[in-house]
Parts: structure tokens; C-alpha cells; sequence
């Protein structure tokens, strides 16, 4: 049975319910119900072995009464399944989530009918106002920046030396540490031979500080507080006692700006501490680069959200926050499924995932406002481009061709790139500069 004669035996009525929240009854006549009901009772009465009666010779009533609810239940599945998607595009309806079915007739003597309540996705129309500047960033640069950027390598690439005296700012401090909550062990609560270097900030507050000053062999304690922000919620802003045992303070030495930094660095071609700053030097102008770029759309993005409001679907929204939340977890080497509810919880994603799907949405709808395509010549210079950052140029050409997630990712790019083009010339800007020693903040 083709489209048009579904159709033909089919209705439906749509209803608007909260925001995009939309509910479609679908009502199927008595005919297509018999006529799946009887093939699928003909195909069982073929096979059927029953007690006193000869394979292929089961009376219909005898089946009827063995098989008819499973039959029953059988077609009304396939007919939600074949009509649902055949009256969303009669209603010319584009859901944003998988439907809730609730059967409001299922009397196979009356047309079945369903109800199918689900979310749409909103019809967006752009709305770009001359009258809103959008930031267009410049960063600057000087020498002060160049020599921070050098020191921060020569503090990474550092050596650790052993010392015998107390512990210093810069110094690396090996522990043994474990934390208490009402006298309580919490997860992650202790580890040993932990190497800390006091001033990364890479512990909560409070912790590093009450390092300073103490010598190897030191046993102490001190009090301290979670942040009220902290990403886990039932340690946020609790007391915590640290029980330390200090086994080794070891003294910082930078690397030397040599050789063999610069191979560790990938510099093959710097050769003195000249051609390693004036590589530096051209690495963060490349940094400075893409910042600019980033920053500025960012803003321009921004502008975009505040002149254009509308609904968006709830569905949607969830299943973005859960991706971030996802994203979160595996950078902690943690999945979904074992980790606790309370750690990196979805409500802490909702905000942000709101913003993503209304710019998803908004982005589409500037897409085919401006009728911006990628065109194959777009595709291979940007490929051209990406190719030059590779050795084996060639070689990454052939190898991106079989990869089609990849070129579909290019792709967006490329639309993006056009797209910013575009809106950079219809909206107005204004310049805002900032110092490259700005950008840790950002």
C-alpha cells in the first residue's frame, strides 16, 4: 500500500499545546486494521501445531482466542509505527523529541486512534539590528609578554632537585595526604607520593598554603573549606580536616633554553636563543590570531542571542546539557553510567546548553536567510590549508578523503567562517582592545 492510500484511509488533528509542545490524534479506519490483522492470522494458522488439530486446519476462532491479543497489540504497533511518520509530514511538523503514544481507541470494530504529544522544533526568523555594536577584539602585544611566555616554558620543561630545607613558593612538595568530613573518609579522600607544586593552584584553597614553611619528615593537619561551587555537591563548601606527611621538598630548575629544548619544543629549525624568541614571538602572534577571531565572534554571537528571542524545545535542551555532562566526565575518565548524580549534575549544564541549541537553531536560520552554501572549491582550500600543518602534505589529502565525518566538520566550518564574513558586514562594531597578558582570564 503506497503513501497516497494510507492517506486516504488515515486522519489526523493537531493541537497546540504549551510553547512547542504540539499533540497529534491519528485516526486509522476499521479496513487497514483488518486486513494486517487477517495476514498476520493466516501466516500463524500456516504454521500453527495445535493439540487435535492438523497443521494448516486450526479453526480461526481457535487461533483467534490462542494468538489474538499478541496479534492485536502486533498491528497496533505497526500502525503507529507506519502512520506517525506519514501525518507528520501531512501537518508539515518537525519534531524536536521522540513522541509520547497514548492509545485512545484501540476497539478494533471503530478506527483506532492515538495521540502522539511531542516538541517542534520553532520557526526562526532572524532579526539583525544595525543598531547594536557587536566587539570587534584586538589584542596587543609587547616584549614583557614575550619573556613571560619564555619563562612559563623553561618553568614546564623544568627539573626537580631534592632540597633539605622548608618548602617555598615554585616548590614541588611529595605527599601523603588523606582528607576527613566530620572525622568521615570521602571519595578521593587520600593519596600517596603525591607530587604538588605549591602555587599551581591545582588544589582546593587553602591547601597549597599551609605547605609552605614545612620541612621533610613534617607530620601536621590543618582545616580547610570546599568551594560552594565545587563540582561535586555533597562536598561543596563542607570543612574538610588534611591529615599531611611531608615526605620530600624539591627545588625548581628551569630548563635551559638549548637544543634539546628546542627539539622537545618542535622547533627544528631554531638554532640560538634569537631564533627562539623570534619563534615564540611568532607562535603567539598566531595564538593572538585565532583569539581575535574567537573572541570576536563570540560577541558577535552574543548581539545575535539578545536581538532574537524565542522558545526552544525543553527535549532538545536536555539532550544537549546530558552531551556536556558526558563531555565532562570522560575528560575525568568517567562515564555516564558509573558515575554519581552528583558529580558535574546536568542541572549545571542547562544554562549553557540552552545557549547552544537557541545558536544551533539561530545558525541555521542565518544559513538560509543569506543562502550560504560550501562550494567544492571552498572544501579543497580549506583542506589545502589544513594539509600545510602536516609533513606528509599529500599523504593527509588522501587520508581525509575517506574520512567523511571529518570533511563534514570542515564543512561546517566553512559555513561558519562564511557566515561570520557575512555578519561582520551588515552589523556595526566597535573596537575593543585588550593585552595579551589579558587572556589567561578569559
Amino acid at each position: 500500500m503506497d503513501t497516497l492510500d494510507k492517506l486516504n484511509i488515515m486522519s489526523s488533528k493537531l493541537k497546540k499545546l504549551k510553547d512547542l509542545e504540539r499533540k497529534l490524534t491519528v485516526s486509522v479506519e476499521v479496513d487497514q486494521y483488518e486486513s494486517k490483522y487477517n495476514t498476520k492470522l493466516t501466516k500463524i494458522k500456516s504454521s500453527a501445531k495445535l493439540d487435535g488439530f492438523r497443521k494448516g486446519n486450526v479453526p480461526n476462532d481457535v487461533l483467534k482466542q490462542r494468538y489474538g491479543d499478541s496479534i492485536h497489540y502486533e498491528v497496533l504497533n505497526e500502525l503507529i509505527q507506519e502512520s506517525y511518520p506519514v501525518e507528520l509530514q501531512a501537518q508539515e511538523l518537525k519534531p524536536a523529541s521522540s513522541p509520547s503514544i497514548n492509545i485512545e481507541s484501540e476497539d478494533p470494530t471503530k478506527p483506532i486512534s492515538y495521540s502522539a504529544v511531542f516538541e517542534v522544533f520553532p520557526e526562526v526568523k532572524p532579526k539583525l539590528s544595525r543598531w547594536t555594536n557587536y566587539e570587534k577584539t584586538e589584542i596587543t602585544l609587547d616584549d614583557s609578554d614575550i619573556d613571560l611566555a619564555i619563562t612559563d616554558i623553561t618553568e614546564r620543561y623544568c627539573h626537580w632537585h631534592k632540597v633539605e630545607r622548608a618548602a617555598q613558593d615554585k616548590d614541588q612538595a611529595v605527599i601523603d595526604f588523606e582528607g576527613k568530613i566530620d572525622g568521615k573518609s570521602f571519595e578521593g579522600n587520600q593519596s600517596k607520593d603525591f607530587k604538588l607544586v605549591i602555587g599551581s593552584k591545582s588544589m582546593i584553597p587553602g591547601f597549597e598554603d599551609n605547605l609552605l614553611k614545612k620541612s621533610a619528615g613534617d607530620t601536621f593537619s590543618f582545616k580547610t573549606n570546599f568551594p560552594e561551587d565545587y563540582f561535586k555537591k555533597d562536598l561543596a563548601g563542607k570543612e574538610t580536616e588534611f591529615f599531611i606527611t611531608l615526605h620530600e621538598v624539591q627545588e625548581m630548575h628551569k630548563a635551559t633554553i638549548d637544543k634539546e629544548l628546542f627539539e622537545t619544543l618542535a622547533m627544528e629549525d631554531v638554532e640560538d636563543e634569537a631564533g627562539f624568541r623570534a619563534e615564540i614571538l611568532k607562535r603567539m602572534k598566531g595564538e593572538i590570531e585565532q583569539q581575535e577571531k574567537s573572541l570576536t565572534k563570540e560577541s558577535l554571537y552574543e548581539t545575535l542571542l539578545k536581538g532574537n528571542d524565542f522558545k526552544v524545545p525543553k527535549s532538545t535542551i536536555d539532550e544537549q546539557a546530558a552531551l556536556m555532562r558526558k563531555d565532562s566526565l570522560m575528560r575525568m575518565g568517567q562515564t555516564p553510567e558509573n558515575a554519581a548524580e552528583d558529580l558535574f549534575p546536568k542541572e549545571d549544564f542547562l544554562e549553557n546548553a540552552e545557549k547552544r541549541v537557541r545558536l544551533d537553531l539561530l545558525f541555521s536560520a542565518l544559513l538560509k536567510k543569506y543562502e550560504l552554501e560550501v562550494q567544492e572549491a571552498d572544501l579543497e582550500k580549506f583542506i589545502e590549508e589544513e594539509s600545510s600543518k602536516y609533513k606528509d602534505a599529500d599523504q593527509f589529502k588522501t587520508w581525509i578523503q575517506s574520512q567523511p565525518q571529518q570533511l563534514d566538520q570542515y564543512k561546517m566550518v566553512i559555513l561558519e567562517n562564511l557566515l561570520i564574513e557575512k555578519l561582520e558586514s551588515d552589523l556595526k562594531s566597535k573596537v575593543k582592545v585588550i593585552k595579551f597578558s589579558e587572556l589567561a582570564n578569559k
